[in-house]
C-alpha cells in the first residue's frame, strides 16, 4: 500500500508557506516517465488517516513492476512505478529498521514462496494485509494516530481488515494458518526400495518434503532427475507432492547397474529478502523472497532379470521322460557352481554344485539364476534301465547361455539297455535243456522201450483184425490146409 503522488509525500513533510512552495514546485515538475500499475487486490475506503494523505482509499494488493508481480513492505511510502529501479536484495526488516522475529520471518518467506504467483485477488489482498501487519505493526499506540506522517504512521490491521471483501478476509486467516503450519526450514527425504532392484522391472521410490514440524508439505513442485533409470520413459520429470502433503510415489524402472535419483526444489528462505528502491521515499518491495534451493540424492544398484533352466531327461527311443534322474548344475567349466540371482554360488547342503532330480514327467527346474551366464547340466549317475549307455568318465551333459528374464530349455537323452535272451531257463530244482542244447544218439533203454511198444502195437492190431471179421464157416479143404 502506497501513496500515488509525490506531491502528497512533499506536502506531508512541510507546513505553512513551505507547504505552498513545495506544492508549487511539484506542480511545475515534469510528468513521471511511467505510471503506477496495480495488480491483483482491492481498494478499501476510507483510507487510513495520517498527515498529508489525500487518497480516499488504500490499495491492498500487488503492483506490477518491470513485468513482475510484487508487494510493498514500507507502508504509506510511495507506490512504485512500472519501471521503478531497485537495488539488489537485502534482509527484510520492519518499517522501523528492526529485525523481524524469527517466526514472522519464516512465515513471510513461506507466503512469498507459495503465493506470489497467485491469480486470486483475495489471496493477493490477504498477502498485502499480512505483510503490512507484520512489517509496519505499531511499536506503541501513538503510531496509529492521524497526526503521524507517512514515515511514522503504523499499519492499523484492525482498521483495514473489516473493509476487505469476505473472501479476502477468509484468505487472511487461511494464509496465516498455512504459514504457521508449513513454514521452513524444510527438509527432504528420498526412500528407495529395500529389495534388490532388477533392470527393466519397476519399483517404488518415494520423495517427501517436510516442514519445520516434520510433516509433509502439500503441492510442492519437485524436479527429479534419474541416472540409469526412468520414470514413465523419461529421465527427468517435475511432479508435485500430493494435496494432502503425502510424498511422491515414483515407479522407477532401472535401465543400468547403478540407478540414482536426484531432486531439487525451492524452499522458503531462512530470512525473506527485500529490494530497496533507488528513488527516495518509494516503498521497498518483495516478490519471491529469496527462496532457498534444496537438493538430495539417493543411489542403489540393480541386476539383470533372473533366468531359469528347465532340463528334460528323455528316453532316446520313446521320447518319454525319465523320472528320478539326478543332474548337477554348474558353470561353463562343468566344475564350479552356477551363480544364483543373489550373486552367491548355487550349492547344495554339502557345499558342492547343486544336484536336482527329475520329477515324474522327467523334467527339473532351476529358477532364480543370475544372468547372463553359461550353465551346464550333467547327469550324475545312470538311471535304472539305462546303465549300458552311461559312462562315468563321460556322462551325458548339455550347456547353454542364460539370458535376462528367460528360461533356458535343455534336454538329455538316454538309450535304454538292450535285453539279453537266457540260454537256460530254470524249471523246478533240475535244469532243463533248451532246444538249442546239443543232443547225443538214442540210449539203449530208449531203444528197448521203443521195441516193446512196437510188439504191443502189432499184437493189438491182429486182435482187432480178427474181431472185425467175426465168425466164418470154414470148408473142409481149408481145414485140411490148417492140419485138421
Amino acid at each position: 500500500m502506497g501513496r500515488s503522488s509525490l506531491a502528497a509525500r512533499l506536502i506531508a513533510g512541510v507546513s505553512g508557506a513551505a507547504l505552498l512552495a513545495g506544492a508549487a514546485l511539484v506542480a511545475g515538475a515534469p510528468a513521471a516517465s511511467a505510471a503506477i500499475q496495480e495488480g491483483l487486490g482491492y481498494a478499501t475506503s476510507p483510507a487510513q488517516p495520517y498527515q498529508g494523505n489525500p487518497d480516499p482509499s488504500d490499495w491492498l494488493g500487488s503492483y506490477v513492476v518491470n513485468g513482475k508481480q510484487v508487494w510493498c513492505v514500507q507502508y504509506a511510502f510511495l507506490a512504485p512505478n512500472t519501471d521503478e529501479q531497485y537495488r539488489p536484495g537485502e534482509p527484510l526488516k520492519t518499517k522501523w529498521g528492526t529485525d523481524l522475529p524469527a517466526d514472522v520471518a519464516a512465515d513471510i518467506s513461506y507466503l512469498l514462496l507459495r503465493y506470489t504467483s497467485t491469480k486470486s485477488a483475495d489471496e493477493a489482498a490477504a498477502l498485502a494485509h499480512l505483510l503490512h501487519s507484520w512489517t509496519a505493526a505499531p511499536q506503541n499506540p501513538g503510531q496509529l494516530t492521524p497526526d503521524n506522517t507517512f514515515r511514522t504512521i503504523a499499519y492499523d490491521a484492525a482498521f483495514h481488515l473489516p473493509k476487505l471483501p469476505p473472501g479476502a478476509q477468509q484468505a487472511v486467516d487461511r494464509l496465516k494458518a498455512d504459514a504457521t503450519a508449513n513454514h521452513g526450514p524444510w527438509t527432504t527425504k528420498i526412500t528407495k526400495p529395500a529389495q534388490a532392484q532388477v533392470i527393466g522391472t519397476p519399483a517404488t521410490w518415494t520423495v517427501e518434503v517436510r516442514n519445520a514440524a516434520g510433516k509433509g508439505v502439500a503441492a510442492v513442485p519437485v524436479t527429479i532427475k534419474l541416472t540409469d533409470a526412468t520414470v514413465g520413459g523419461k529421465s527427468e520429470v517435475t511432479l508435485p507432492t500430493t494435496a494432502e502433503g503425502a510424498g511422491i510415489d515414483l515407479a522407477v524402472v532401472p535401465t543400468g547397474a547403478n540407478p540414482s535419483l536426484s531432486i531439487s526444489l525451492l524452499s522458503p528462505a531462512d530470512r525473506p529478502v527485500v529490494q530497496q528502491a533507488v528513488q527516495l521515499n518509494t516503498q521497498r518491495v518483495v516478490s519471491t523472497g529469496g527462496e532457498k534451493q534444496l537438493t538430495a540424492v539417493e543411489k542403489t544398484t540393480a541386476v539383470t532379470a533372473p533366468g531359469a533352466v528347465k532340463v528334460a531327461k528323455l528316453d532316446a527311443k520313446t521320447g518319454q521322460g525319465i523320472a528320478g534322474v539326478q543332474l548337477r548344475v554348474t558353470g561353463a567349466d562343468k566344475q564350479a557352481p552356477a551363480v544364483g540371482q543373489d550373486g552367491k554360488p548355487l550349492v547344495g547342503e554339502d557345499g558342492k554344485p547343486l544336484v536336482v532330480t527329475t520329477g515324474a514327467d522327467g523334467t527339473a527346474d532351476v529358477p532364480n539364476l543370475k544372468t547372463p551366464q553359461d550353465v551346464c547340466v550333467t547327469e550324475v549317475a545312470a538311471a535304472p534301465g539305462y546303465e549300458q549307455s552311461f559312462s562315468p568318465e563321460a556322462p551325458p551333459v548339455t550347456c547353454g547361455k542364460l539370458e535376462p528374464g528367460k528360461t533356458l530349455a535343455v534336454q538329455l537323452t538316454n538309450t535304454p539297455n538292450t535285453p539279453t535272451v537266457p540260454r537256460e531257463i530254470p524249471a523246478g530244482d533240475a535244469p532243463v535243456r533248451t532246444a538249442a542244447a546239443s543232443v547225443s544218439g538214442p540210449s539203449t533203454g530208449l531203444l528197448v522201450s521203443l521195441g516193446a511198444l512196437l510188439l504191443l502195437a502189432a499184437g493189438a492190431g491182429g486182435f482187432l483184425v480178427r474181431t472185425a471179421r467175426g465168425k466164418r464157416v470154414v470148408s473142409r479143404s481149408m481145414r485140411r490146409d490148417w492140419g485138421h
